[in-house]
């Protein structure tokens, strides 16, 4: 059997993809013609497009927080989770917050930016996220 082979045809008969629609029977489906409904996903292929997802979020960190290298690790997977939770464009709204964060880089003290967290409407929404958030950074 030639794998690549019978890929190109599956492709060319079903299409990719790349975001959820709904196929000809009224299936939500993903990729060429993944029938999530009737299959899902795998947990291997649920890892991998967390993997993917955690790339992108510190892809995009690395070009908005310029040390991000130098902060500490619980800082990098606060920032992280907020990124993944709300996506950059709104985690960067958290002006104060990413202003305290810097401020302790310079300081090693995050407490000012683990209070600022829980100042927010996110730990409103999500109060158990947003206090083990807070507790990563208080201990940082």
């Amino acid at each position: 059997m030639n794998r690549e082979q019978i890929r190109q045809h599956m492709i060319a008969e079903e299409g990719l993809k790349l975001t959820l629609y709904k196929c000809p029977a009224d299936k939500w489906t993903i990729g060429v013609g993944h029938n999530l409904e009737s299959r899902g996903i795998s947990e291997a292929i649920a890892m991998a497009i967390l993997d993917e997802d955690i790339d992108t979020c510190e892809r995009e960190l690395k070009w908005h927080f310029p040390h991000w290298a130098d902060y500490p690790d619980e800082v990098q997977e606060v920032l992280i989770d907020l990124c993944f939770n709300m996506g950059i464009t709104k985690l960067m709204q958290f002006k104060q917050t990413i202003e305290y964060i810097n401020e302790g880089l310079a300081t090693g003290n995050y407490t000012k930016a683990a209070a600022e967290l829980m100042n927010s409407s996110y730990a409103r929404q999500l109060p158990n996220r947003a206090r083990r958030n807070h507790d990563k950074l208080f201990n940082a």
